[in-house]
């Protein structure tokens, strides 16, 4: 059995890794000429990480990122509405992990290289067109340096090639551009003093105007500093059209940016203007997702990660989705009579829980508790008790992570796929 992959991104690459961990050929063709460290911070949820683990990959992962001790989300007064541990230090068997994006796709390529060879990663093919033919799925590509189509088969082929995904557009041919929320993002990092104990992670004030900041890199000759991951969210529009690619390497305007955050933000441990105008260079896109779809699997092609189920980036779950879906996906191709049958499977698996998550992700997820005290309380509170009782707080929070497959006894209970 051989699988081609398109897109080699992080659930193109986790997807070769699983399948090869079980014994099956893949194949990865990543339109990109090289891969390179961009993006910013990321954060995966203790499911997500107990794969990779299964992959021995959590060394190499300890080396650049940071293990999540606790997350506070807080108004925009700095005043705590929801404060929990989490990882290892909640008492899950597996961390949390902040880390740039980059150098989890680094980790995730090296991996890749090693275990699978150089032949089987292919940069610089851009997918052209596939087809089916008797057993077999060819795949057209085409290459910058104008050397012409080239054409590669296998057993079956999966599109795991982003929000702009060529494999789902094609099954979908009338999808048209993503849908934006109205909402820009605003990201960078830069090294920053040490907030609490170096592991803490802080998302403040609503879906109007929110401010994220979490360290994802420590530097044993610098103690008392942290790479620091910052993020804005703000609503700018209504329109659903999102202005331009929804990518993360669009350079960010300075001045537009801080509009959603000077005298928006009294947090007391950080002065988020200072933080974005010593960042230097940072990116922005749209907050875009599309609309879950009927179907991943038609024939021996399916989708994976963003090409199947591209949501918000709130609640951590991006990555962490496309991680698992390479997990369920391997384990169905190594036990199930046919390729059909294995997608099949696993589109049932995965197509509708992911799809709740979408629809989740689009109400503000876990991070709704602060929208619902944002809106309840819009000039702070002297009690959070007489604005938001602990239980509706923590059915807001805990329910999404239950929801999304990360309660801790959900995690501890299951094993790696």
């Amino acid at each position: 059995m051989k699988i081609l992959i398109v897109g080699g991104g992080i659930g193109g690459l986790a997807t070769a890794l699983r399948l090869h961990a079980a014994g099956i050929d893949a194949e990865v063709f990543e339109q990109a000429p090289s891969v390179r460290e961009l993006g910013v911070g990321i954060n995966m949820l203790p499911h997500a990480v107990k794969e990779l683990a299964a992959l021995g990959l959590l060394p190499a992962l300890d080396e650049t990122g940071i293990r999540t001790r606790e997350l506070i989300y807080a108004n925009r007064f700095g005043q705590t509405v929801w404060q929990e541990l989490r990882g290892l230090d909640a008492g899950y068997d597996t961390p949390q992990l902040s880390i740039h994006r980059g150098k989890l796709l680094q980790v995730l390529f090296q991996a890749t290289m090693e275990r699978l060879g150089p032949a089987r990663v292919h940069l610089d093919h851009k997918l052209v067109g596939f087809r089916e033919q008797g057993d077999r799925v060819v795949a057209r590509f085409d290459q910058t340096d104008g050397s012409g189509p080239i054409e590669a088969d296998g057993d079956a082929l999966i599109g795991a090639d982003g929000i702009h995904s060529r494999v789902r557009s094609t099954l979908y041919p009338d999808q048209g551009q993503p849908i934006w929320s109205g909402i820009m993002i605003w990201r960078g990092a830069i090294d920053w003093p040490v907030y609490q104990d170096g592991r803490t992670m802080v998302i403040a004030g609503s879906n109007i105007s929110k401010f994220v900041f979490y360290p994802i890199h420590a530097d044993p000759a610098k103690p008392d500093r942290r790479l620091t991951n910052w993020a804005v969210m703000a609503r700018t529009n209504t329109e659903k059209t999102p202005p331009g690619r929804g990518d993360w390497n669009r350079p960010g305007n300075l001045e537009e940016t801080l509009t959603f955050v000077r005298d928006k933000f009294r947090l007391g441990f950080i002065d988020p203007v200072s933080l974005i105008e010593a960042t230097g260079s940072f990116y922005e896109y749209p907050n875009c997702d599309r609309d879950p779809v009927p179907r991943w699997s038609f024939g021996r092609v399916s989708l994976l990660g963003d090409a199947a189920h591209p949501m918000y980036p709130v609640g951590s779950n991006g990555a962490s989705q496309a991680i698992l879906d390479a997990s369920c996906l391997a384990r169905h191709l190594s036990t199930a009579t046919s390729i059909q049958e294995a997608l099949s499977a696993y589109e049932g698996e995965r197509r509708v829980a992911t799809s709740e998550i979408v629809l989740a992700n689009r109400k503000g997820g876990p991070e709704g508790v602060i929208d619902m005290v944002e809106l309840r309380a819009p000039d702070g509170f002297d009690d959070i008790e007489r604005v938001a009782s602990h239980k509706e707080r923590e059915a807001i929070v805990r329910g999404y992570a239950t929801m999304a497959g990360f309660a801790r006894e959900q995690v501890n209970r299951n094993g790696s796929s």
